[in-house]
């Protein structure tokens, strides 16, 4: 059973972040809400989590991770950033992007891609994302909660689209370790993705990032 932390989705109580912060430099692997999805996540430096990650979205080992950053000049530390991301990234973080760049070393394999040795990174603009990554001091990864089809779970498409919070975290109790409520209800809003690796910027999905050349 998770250990279930509520904070305040404005005014995150820097006690319970500072819980959070410990569980996850332990290896916890957390339900969290975002700025677009609830996410499961964790410390991108525990090598283990991300294991457990990948297992609970069922996640071949070259599928990449997204993951996400506090500011552009942290993604300077985890992706080679040319100019033309750089301009771009400037305009649009924080925010609902995530934008593909070829990684450093600093990436784990198990998070990039890979045959490119390319790596999904977003800067939030969500104020909870953005006081754990400060104190954590680590990128954390974020993938959809959203899980595989199982055949012991019925559940279809049109259910998943509107699952309710306590649904949610009901579902998720027994496959990770900390759960964070911030009395935020679920969405299918996802983040825009754009291929900055590249001289031109190319829109992989559009989701609610709105990009305009």
């Amino acid at each position: 059973m998770a250990k279930i932390f509520s904070i305040h989705p404005e005014n995150p109580q820097i006690r319970r972040i500072e819980e959070i912060q410990t569980e996850l430099r332990r290896g916890a692997v957390m339900l969290y809400p975002t700025d677009t999805v609830y996410a499961i996540g964790c410390d991108l430096n525990a090598k283990s989590a991300i294991e457990r990650v990948r297992k609970i979205k069922q996640l071949a080992n070259d599928k990449p991770l997204t993951f996400l950053c506090s500011s552009l000049s942290d993604i300077a530390t985890y992706a080679y950033v040319s100019d033309n991301a750089y301009r771009t990234m400037k305009r649009l973080i924080p925010g609902a992007y995530t934008f593909l760049l070829p990684a450093t070393k600093l990436v784990p394999k198990l998070v990039q891609s890979p045959k490119r040795k390319t790596t999904g990174i977003r800067v939030p603009n969500h104020k909870l994302c953005l006081a754990l990554l400060e104190a954590l001091g680590n990128p954390i990864i974020s993938t959809s909660a959203h899980l595989p089809p199982d055949e012991d779970r019925e559940v279809d498409a049109e259910y998943e689209a509107g699952i309710t919070q306590a649904e949610l975290f009901d579902r998720l109790d027994d496959l990770v370790d900390v759960i964070v409520d911030t009395g935020e209800e679920p969405t299918n809003k996802v983040s825009t993705i754009l291929d900055l690796t590249g001289d031109e910027t190319v829109v992989v999905r559009q989701g609610i990032g709105d990009f305009r050349f």
